[in-house]
């Protein structure tokens, strides 16, 4: 998934989770959830902070490995 749309489902489990609507059993699941979505993103800010000073490092254009 893309880090836009982690964020996005991360989003809604929050909201569902404030809400009071879920039972135990499914508020457990959307923690779990909720904590697999944060690592990700967390992966993929590290994973564009590396790229950042790799350009600002180099002053240059440099091709960027995906």
């Amino acid at each position: 998934m893309k880090f836009e749309d982690n964020l996005k489902r991360l989003e809604e489990l929050v909201a569902k989770m404030e809400s009071g609507g879920l039972d135990l059993d499914e508020m457990i699941k959307a923690f779990e959830e909720g904590r697999s979505l944060v690592k990700a993103c967390q992966e993929d800010l590290a994973s564009v902070r590396l790229k950042i000073e790799k350009v600002t490092k180099s002053g240059g254009t440099e091709p960027l490995e995906a």
